[in-house]
C-alpha cells in the first residue's frame, strides 16, 4: 500500500504506486497516476487526467491538473503529464491541455520548479530546466532542455524559449527566445549568450565559439535575419563539432512565426 496520511483524500480509482507517499489532507482524484518513489505534500490536490512519472518530489499547497483558464474549454479530457525526478515546490499551479492546443500540458524530467511557477495550459518544458519563484507561462508556451527562467519572468502566450537560454529576473518575453540567448528587460532583449552555462554543461571550446558566432550574426552584425540564417548555416561546415548547435537553431529560426520575431 502506497503511505497515505489519513487525513489525505484518494480516490479509490487513482493508481499510485506502492512506494509512493502522500502527506496530509492532500485531495487525489480518480484519473490521476503517480509513479515510484513520488512524494506528495501535504495539501496538495492532484486532479483531471493527471500522469506523474517516477521520484518527483512536490511540496505543499501546489495544484496540478486542475482545468485550464480558458474559456473555451468545455470538460474535454485532456491531460497533464510530468515526468521523472522532478522537484516542484510550494503553491505550484500546472494546469491540463486545452482541445485547441494538441490536450496536452507536459514536464519532462529533471526540472527545478520553485514556488509560485504557474504553467498554464498546453505548456510543453523540456528537461533540465530551473524556473525560480513566480516565473509565469501563459498557454501554449514551449520551454525548451536546460532552460533557467529568472524570478518574476512573464512569458506571453505562444512564446517560444530555446533550449540553454537564461532571462533574467522579472523579464517579460512577447518574442521567441532563440537557443543560448540571455535575455533582460521588459519587453526582453538578447544581452549575450548564455556562455558560462554551457561551460559548466561540457560544451567544447569550439562549441562555444560557434555559438558566439551565432550571436554575432543575430545581434551584432546588423543583418536582417534571413542574413543571419544564411551566415550561420556556414558555421556548420566550418565547425563540423558544432553542426548540431547550428542545426538546432535554424530549426527554431524558421519556425519562428514573423509577427513574433524573436528578442532583439
Amino acid at each position: 500500500m502506497a503511505q497515505i496520511h489519513s487525513t489525505a483524500v484518494v480516490d479509490p480509482a487513482a493508481r499510485l504506486d506502492d512506494s509512493v507517499s502522500v502527506g496530509p489532507y492532500a485531495v487525489i482524484g480518480p484519473h490521476v497516476t503517480i509513479g515510484a518513489g513520488t512524494t506528495v505534500g501535504a495539501h496538495c490536490v492532484i486532479e483531471g487526467h493527471t500522469t506523474i512519472g517516477r521520484d518527483n518530489r512536490i511540496f505543499q499547497f501546489s495544484s496540478l491538473g486542475a482545468i485550464p483558464q480558458d474559456k473555451k474549454y468545455a470538460g474535454e479530457p485532456c491531460e497533464l503529464v510530468i515526468g521523472d525526478r522532478n522537484t516542484i515546490r510550494e503553491f505550484c499551479t500546472f494546469n491540463i491541455g486545452s482541445p485547441g492546443g494538441g490536450g496536452v500540458t507536459r514536464v519532462g524530467d529533471d526540472n527545478w520548479i520553485m514556488a509560485y511557477v504557474h504553467l498554464a495550459h498546453d505548456c510543453l518544458v523540456g528537461n533540465h530546466t530551473t524556473f525560480a519563484n513566480n516565473s509565469q507561462l501563459a498557454g501554449h508556451v514551449e520551454v525548451g532542455d536546460w532552460v533557467i527562467l529568472g524570478g518574476f519572468t512573464v512569458v506571453h502566450q505562444f512564446v517560444r524559449i530555446g533550449a540553454h537560454g537564461m532571462t533574467a529576473m522579472c523579464a517579460l518575453l512577447f518574442a521567441d527566445q532563440p537557443p543560448f540567448v540571455m535575455s533582460q528587460g521588459q519587453p526582453a532583449q538578447a544581452r549575450s549568450m548564455n556562455f558560462e552555462g554551457l561551460r559548466r554543461r561540457g560544451f567544447s571550446p569550439a562549441r562555444i565559439t560557434a555559438v558566439k558566432a551565432m550571436h554575432k550574426a543575430l545581434y551584432r552584425d546588423g543583418l536582417t535575419l534571413a542574413e543571419a540564417m544564411a551566415r550561420i548555416g556556414e558555421l556548420a561546415r566550418a565547425t563540423p563539432e558544432a553542426a548540431a548547435d547550428v542545426q538546432m537553431m535554424l530549426s527554431f529560426l524558421e519556425n519562428t512565426p514573423p509577427q513574433r520575431g524573436i528578442v532583439r
